[in-house]
């Protein structure tokens, strides 16, 4: 049996590529209600993982964004 972070964490996941496929914000609000409505422990799990996967998907695209520039920096004379 999966722990509920383990959950949480799965749920974010799917829920994250819904979002990136449909464009539809509104899916992690509203699984956070449902999910809150039963575990508040697992609507904990959920939202941080939600968090921290939309921190970790600015912090990569800052990063290669940086690497980019010194990339073409490097190419220019």
């Amino acid at each position: 049996m999966k722990t509920t972070e383990e959950l949480g964490i799965a749920l974010a996941e799917d829920v994250l590529k819904a979002v990136a496929e449909t464009g539809d914000e509104a899916l992690v609000v509203e699984i956070n209600k449902i999910v809150e409505a039963s575990s508040s422990a697992l609507q904990e799990a959920y939202m941080a993982a939600i968090r921290a996967q939309r921190a970790e998907a600015k912090a990569r695209d800052f990063l290669n964004a940086r690497l980019k520039r010194l990339q073409t920096q490097k190419t220019m004379p």
